[in-house]
């Protein structure tokens, strides 16, 4: 039987809660407005030319698509720092909480990440995504082109921001935000 896909109930319950309860800070961002990026698993984070890649491709989109914010995780700061890569032009901030993130989520024009959890969130949030990764867990999300695997190239980052609009279909891949109720009723 398929149920869907908890994590979807929780991120539809959270929602509800996220506009109250997020930030002022991020309260200004508005819908369509920016892109938001998250940058952490170490393939990026500790190979230098992928880091520096990823934040010139960042770079341009802001410049020339729309803002990119870019919650920093202390991680990737760290290593921004030791190799004195510029991100200039990126609107930095510091990590963000759950509920300040779901509401970033939800108001991007397009989400770049490396995050696992984040692409799935996007999905859910029916926002084009586009994994700075050369491979992604989710492969449904990028049979209906609502994901699109860029790696760390510049270019193809860049062409993928150019191209988000166009993304989708969205189709309800992971339930209809029961699966929990689902699930305790077919063990029932």
């Amino acid at each position: 039987m398929l149920t869907g896909d908890v994590m979807y109930d929780i991120v539809l319950y959270a929602c509800g809660c996220a506009e109250r309860l997020a930030s002022p800070e991020m309260q200004r961002w508005k819908t369509g407005e920016f892109a938001l990026g998250t940058v952490h698993r170490a393939e990026n984070t500790d190979n230098p030319a992928r880091l520096k890649s990823i934040l010139s491709a960042l770079a341009r989109i802001s410049r020339e698509i729309c803002p990119v914010v870019l919650p920093l995780h202390p991680r990737t700061r760290k290593y921004i720092e030791n190799l004195g890569i510029s991100t200039d032009g990126i609107v930095v901030c510091e990590p963000v909480s759950y509920m300040d993130m779901l509401l970033l989520e939800h108001r991007a024009r397009m989400i770049l990440t490396d995050s696992g959890g984040v692409q799935k969130e996007a999905y859910f949030a029916g926002v084009p995504c586009i994994t700075l990764r050369d491979e992604t867990e989710w492969v449904e999300t990028l049979e209906n082109g609502c994901n699109t695997l860029t790696g760390a190239d510049a270019e193809r980052i860049i062409t993928a921001a150019r191209n988000a609009k166009k993304a989708g279909p969205w189709i309800s891949l992971y339930g209809s935000g029961d699966a929990g109720r689902r699930i305790v009723n077919e063990l029932v």
